[in-house]
């Protein structure tokens, strides 16, 4: 048999460039040469790919039978790549571009999570990057203050990896961190300082996902952020989590929610907060193009319920080829 060609494109215009190049190392090292041919496309930060760029032009890729895009955040985790593949044609791994899309912005994340009955934590959206309207900082800030009090978290809508995320305890480090945000988009996420436990769990499949045993977060520092997930190397996870059978349950059973409500397919992880003081559950994000570096959690799950890297690599690429067939058969004319 005939090597299945994998092309996996990785790098790319975004904040967490060298977070996407260590998880594409680690996915080709896991592509055996029995079975696979690894193409790489490395998209550097100012847009240029190496060899060349794959041609949205479908029959144009004969040398390429399945895409595994490792582009974390912007560019790469919100439908805009997998636009591309899908009209070159190209089977790829991980959601499609509206699933993509809808949980990359945290605003329309959170907005079709409610409108789904999942519980998320209570927020508010600031415009940073309107030009014909400036921010009322007054007004702002007093409205978001009164609403939900200090500390909150501010973070960019669009981007991953916790890049562009603080933790604002007084009026002035909520400003400061409303214009540091606003650096990496257009809109600001603030939301309710939840204290408790960070979980995360992940989910694999296409029309009948499962979900892992989920795994806690015990963040060195005063939250899960890029340093303590990528730099320190001090924070420590653990699986299963500190939690009830009960709680457990319903982590697996939201995760599992939260990927049909945003139409993912293939993988995503998501993440969550309990709450110390109600015991409630708040689903706080998804990611749709986890990291696969060698602290990365979505592979530990995996690899903690009997599925370890190289057989989930291959797991992802089969769902990649089925939903694609799937695709195919459907008919775009009269």
């Amino acid at each position: 048999m005939s090597k299945l060609r994998v092309a996996v494109v990785y790098g790319g215009r975004s904040g967490e460039h060298e977070v996407s190049i260590r998880s594409a190392q680690a996915i080709m090292a896991a592509l055996n040469t029995e079975n696979y041919e690894v193409i790489p496309y490395l998209i550097g930060k100012d847009g240029k790919w190496d060899p060349k760029p794959i041609l949205p032009e479908p029959g144009a890729n004969e040398g390429i039978d399945v895409v595994f895009p490792v582009l974390h955040g912007t560019f790469g985790e919100d439908g805009t790549i997998q636009g591309l593949f899908e009209m070159a044609d190209l089977a790829y791994v991980g959601p499609g571009v509206f699933g993509s899309a809808a949980s990359m912005d945290k605003e329309h994340f959170k907005r079709l999570s409610v409108e789904r009955g999942l519980p998320v934590v209570e927020y508010a959206i600031v415009h940073t990057g309107n030009p014909h309207k400036a921010v009322d900082w007054d007004t702002t800030l007093t409205q978001i203050v009164e609403r939900f009090g200090l500390p909150v978290f501010v973070k960019p809508c669009n981007l991953g990896s916790s890049v562009g995320v603080a933790k604002a305890h007084t009026v002035e480090e909520l400003q400061a961190a409303i214009l540091d945000a606003g650096r990496y988009d257009l809109k600001v996420l603030v939301e309710r300082a939840i204290v408790g436990q960070e979980v995360e769990c992940a989910v694999l499949g296409n029309y009948r996902p499962q979900a892992s045993t989920p795994c806690e977060i015990l963040p060195s520092k005063e939250f899960y952020d890029y340093d303590d997930k990528y730099l320190l190397d001090q924070a420590k996870t653990v699986i299963p989590p500190n939690l009830s059978e009960e709680k457990i349950e319903e982590v697996q059973r939201l995760a599992i929610e939260c990927f049909q409500a945003m139409d993912c397919s293939g993988m995503a992880r998501v993440d969550f907060l309990i709450e110390k003081a109600t015991g409630n559950i708040y689903i706080n994000e998804i990611n749709t193009i986890p990291g696969f570096t060698s602290i990365s959690m979505y592979p530990k799950m995996w690899e903690h319920a009997g599925c370890p890297f190289e057989m989930l690599v291959g797991m992802l690429i089969s769902l990649a080829l089925e939903r694609h067939s799937l695709r195919r058969a459907l008919r775009y004319e009269r």
